[in-house]
Order: C-alpha cells, then sequence, then structure tokens
C-alpha cells in the first residue's frame, strides 16, 4: 500500500504484497553453504558469540532446520500469511479459512480519528498515480494555507475498508509514526492528516521520479557497484534513522522507495509507513506482515525486531548488484522454504566480478541468525561504503543495548570483554570510535547515560 507511488495505476495495480518482481528466469537459490567472509566484522550483538558456552547468557532461538516425516509437504505459510493480512483489514471472505485474530465485527467500531475535517477546503485531488490493497494515493494542489500552489501527494483510505479495531488502529499508529518522523532527507515529507465521514487522507510530499525498482529495470536490472552505493547509503540512512527512534518498516522493497525526481542524480525517499511498528530495544514483534521476496526468515518464526529490516535491505543490495532475487520459486510456498533453508548463490554472473567487499556486505546483511546481522549503522560502516561519498555513521540503538549489557555483566566478564577489545579490528574501532564521538563525552573523556539521554532526545 504505497504512500505516493509516482508511476501510472495500471503499471501497479496488479503487483499485490507478495507478487512476483519481473525477473522470471532465475535459477532456484544454491542450498550449499556460502563461502566465508572476507573481511572479519562485528556481530550486531558481540556477547552471545563471545560466551556461548556461558550459562549466565540466555540462548535464542535460531532458524531452525525442520525435517518432515510424513509423505505431503508441510503447510504453506503463503496462506498463512495471507489469511491473517485479510483477517486484520477485515476482508475475510465468509467462507474463507483464516486465523482466528478477534471477533471484530464493522459495527460499533470508532471510526473517528480526531483529525481535520476540512480536506477539501485546502486541496483539490487530481488523478490517481498509485494503488494498495487498502487505499490509493492521488496527486493534489493545495489551495490555501504555507503549501498554497504546490503538487501533493494525497493517500486516502477509506473507511469502509476498515472493518476491524486492528485495521483502525493501523491507520492511527501510521500517521502517528509519520508525524514522528519528519525531518530526515531521504523520508517522504508528512505535511498533514484529513477525515471526512468516508475517507482518511494522507497528505505528504509528492515524489515524481518513480519507484526505484523502475529505476532498476530500466538499468538492465542491475546497478554498478559505484552507483549501488549510492543507492545503499541512503536507504540505510533513513533505516538507521528509522531504528533510532524505534519504528521498523517491516516493508521494505524497491517499490517503498520513491525520486523525488527524473534526474540521474535525484534523492531517494522511503514512503509507506502502513505496516510499521513501533519495537524497544529488547521486543520481539510476532505478527507476519511484509512481501514474500524481503521476509526475513525470523519474521516466519514471529519473532523479531528491526534486525528483520536489514534482511529486506539485503534483498535489495542482491538485487540492485545481480539483477536477480537472492531467493526465488514459482509459489509463494516455495519462496519461503528457500528463504529459511537455502543460501543466496554468489558462484554465478556477475558476483565473481564484483569486488569481495561487496560480497561480504550482502552476506552479512543476508544471515539468517539476526543476531550476527548488520545493524543499518553498522552497515554504513562497513568497508563496501566506507569511502563512499557523503557516508555519515549515525547513532547506533545496538551500543544502548551493550552498554545495559556491559553494566550488568560480572566482573570476570567485563575483564574478559576489556581482554577481547584489544582484539579489534580497524573496521570495529572506527565505528566504535564513531558511536563513542556521537554520544559527546566530556572534556575528560567520560560519557554517561545522561550522554545517551540527550543523543536519543534529537
Amino acid at each position: 500500500m504505497g504512500l505516493c507511488h509516482g508511476k501510472p495505476v495500471e503499471n501497479s495495480q496488479n503487483r499485490s504484497q507478495n507478487e512476483a518482481l519481473p525477473y522470471e528466469n532465475e535459477p532456484q537459490p544454491n542450498s550449499q553453504k556460502s563461502k566465508a567472509s572476507y573481511f572479519p566484522f562485528y556481530s550486531p550483538s558481540p556477547l552471545p558469540s563471545l560466551f556461548k558456552n556461558s550459562p549466565a547468557i540466555p540462548s535464542v532461538n535460531s532458524t531452525p532446520l525442520r525435517f518432515f516425516k510424513r509423505p505431503f509437504p508441510p503447510p504453506s505459510p503463503a496462506k498463512h500469511i495471507r489469511s491473517l493480512l485479510a483477517r486484520r483489514h477485515g476482508s475475510v471472505k465468509p467462507n474463507e479459512a483464516s486465523i482466528p485474530e478477534g471477533n471484530e465485527s464493522d459495527i460499533g467500531l470508532d471510526k473517528n480519528f480526531g483529525f481535520s475535517k476540512q480536506f477539501v477546503a485546502h486541496y483539490e485531488l487530481g488523478e490517481e498515480v498509485g494503488r494498495g490493497h487498502f487505499g490509493y494515493t492521488c496527486s493534489a494542489k493545495a489551495k490555501k494555507g504555507s503549501l498554497k500552489g504546490q503538487d501533493v501527494a494525497v493517500k486516502v483510505i477509506p473507511k469502509s475498508k476498515m472493518t476491524t479495531a486492528i485495521a483502525i488502529e493501523d491507520v492511527r499508529r501510521e500517521v502517528k509514526i509519520l508525524r514522528a518522523l519528519t525531518g530526515h532527507k531521504n523520508l517522504v515529507q508528512f505535511y498533514d492528516a484529513y477525515e471526512d465521514d468516508d475517507n482518511i487522507y494522507i497528505v505528504m510530499e509528492l515524489c515524481k521520479g518513480g519507484e526505484l525498482l523502475d529505476r532498476i529495470l530500466s538499468r538492465g536490472g542491475k546497478y554498478s557497484e559505484e552507483d549501488a552505493k549510492i543507492v545503499m547509503v541512503q536507504i540505510l540512512s533513513v533505516v538507521a534513522f528509522c531504528h533510532f527512534q524505534g519504528v521498523v518498516h517491516r516493508d521494505l522493497k524497491p517499490e517503498n522507495f520513491l525520486f523525488t525526481s527524473k534526474e540521474e542524480n535525484s534523492s531517494l525517499k522511503a514512503i509507506d509507513f502502513g505496516l510499521s511498528d513501533y519495537v524497544k530495544p529488547d521486543e520481539r514483534l510476532n505478527d507476519i506482515v511484509g512481501s514474500a521476496y524481503y521476509v526475513a526468515p525470523e519474521v516466519l518464526h514471529r519473532s523479531y525486531g528491526t534486525e528483520a529490516d536489514m534482511w529486506s535491505i539485503g534483498v535489495i543490495a542482491y538485487i540492485l548488484l545481480c539483477g536477480s532475487r537472492p531467493f526465488w520459486a514459482r509459489t509463494e510456498s516455495g519462496i519461503f522454504r528457500a528463504v529459511l533453508k537455502a543460501d543466496p548463490s554468489f558462484d554465478e554472473a556477475p558476483w565473481p566480478s564484483l569486488s569481495p567487499e561487496a560480497i561480504d556486505f550482502v552476506k552479512r546483511l543476508l544471515n539468517k541468525d539476526y543476531r550476527k546481522r548488520l545493524t543499518a549503522a553498522q552497515a554504513l560502516s562497513h568497508p563496501w561504503l566506507a569511502n563512499s561519498h557523503d557516508v555519515k555513521i549515525p547513532s547506533d540503538m545496538i551500543v544502548y543495548k551493550l552498554i545495559k549489557a556491559y553494566i550488568s555483566s560480572s566482573s570476570l566478564r567485563k575483564a574478559a570483554l576489556g581482554a577481547l577489545a584489544k582484539t579489534l579490528t580497524v573496521p570495529q574501532l572506527a565505528y566504535l570510535r564513531e558511536q563513542f564521538t556521537l554520544l559527546g563525552p566530556n572534556k575528560n573523556g567520560f560519557i554517561s547515560m545522561q550522554n545517551y539521554k540527550m543523543v536519543r532526545s534529537f
């Protein structure tokens, strides 16, 4: 459900969340183990790997290998996701099997959002430019106010589509997140939200450059390494910003990044926060949402956090560099099984001709163990992007988690961590030095928890 799609509706109207991208003749993913990574790099949380045999570290379930001892295949997770999403938005047919998530009905639901009801007085709707599952997006022109005469995008969500309390809450949360995330240059700008008896209107910046997916296809299916770096820096920058604010996007894909103009060097904007949610550093979400080709393994296991977005970025990076999906099958259930069990292939062209740094970058994002996956801030510090233009390392929430873990550690563990710190590599030190500087140490070179609270307030 796009916010401000920049392409005609006939080109995107039939592209559903779990529908195939237009790369048709791709091989099945290679199920052999991938080669060892070229660069030694940090884990988002080194504690489990450093003390994996210690009983003091709680075990975290990782993606299991499942062997079915029965003559018929296991149920398809695709049907599970479709039913859950349909139930979430109240679009289940009377005779359609679904997962019970409550007994809400349209009768008695409060669809008053408290938004301004002066939309018609402020904006004149234009043509439809995009359509999603539960709404559509139109261009519009402001008739009064600070935006008078300016073209904008308006996401229209019919209240008739909101037939469950969950669907209503999704819309409330989307507007709340858009209000909270204003200010980043790679985030679509939110202007205001309106409502009337029939619809919700979310007014945003109009991006006229089209989707990242269209730009990939126009380049013959892939980017050069240098051009891919420019795209990845922008994606990682805005995702790091969202994660630091406690927001996980949950539907990152090339269709949800728009260029502001048709210019080759146009900036990229993240859109569509309709599936986004707030998540605390130590919290795990369990509802299954997203798009099939970009869904992380832990999402299918119903226990995930911001790391799921990093997996999706890894899929985007893989597509940018080689023009193919890392996990592919002709059915949705096949896609999910590939995500859970298969390893992406780095043996076929163009991978052998790409730099070892690029390959290592993608592998570290497509690590099935979310604990070992790079965070957005760490990915920006990776050697592949370290010397790229306009790279600014943002504050990383993982630092807060590590500080808390260190404070609560025993004296022995603190001593062990101090010894291991002397073995850090140059990239690791560069990342940690940048994070330390962002916390604003005092003249004596020390930081306090107050320093961290001040950083989070920005």
